[in-house]
């Protein structure tokens, strides 16, 4: 289940922000386990929520939020490795 939004994202927002929201409401976190996450705090084979099809739930979910194409190629075994690693390359993305 995909939470809308009612308005459109500003690109100028605290990505690590957006980035926390992404990953509580497409793998159904708690707003405070979402919160404690550090830019070290690892992502893939840690977080029992994250498997490979919540991966690619995430993955469509940002191009739907944030207004981008991601290519298979833009994504290698670093992207969720850590939440640090995921804002770096939506930062990338975006260009910010």
């Amino acid at each position: 289940m995909r939470a809308q939004s009612t308005q459109p994202v500003d690109r100028t927002d605290d990505i690590e922000t957006l980035v926390r929201a992404l990953l509580r409401d497409v793998l159904s976190l708690s707003q405070e386990r979402a919160d404690a996450f550090e830019a070290d705090t690892p992502l893939f084979g840690a977080l029992p929520e994250l498997d490979s099809m919540a991966v690619a739930g995430l993955l469509t979910e940002m191009e739907d939020r944030f207004d981008i194409l991601i290519d298979d190629e833009d994504i290698d075994g670093d992207t969720f490795e850590t939440f640090g690693t995921l804002v770096a390359f939506l930062r990338a993305k975006l260009g910010a």
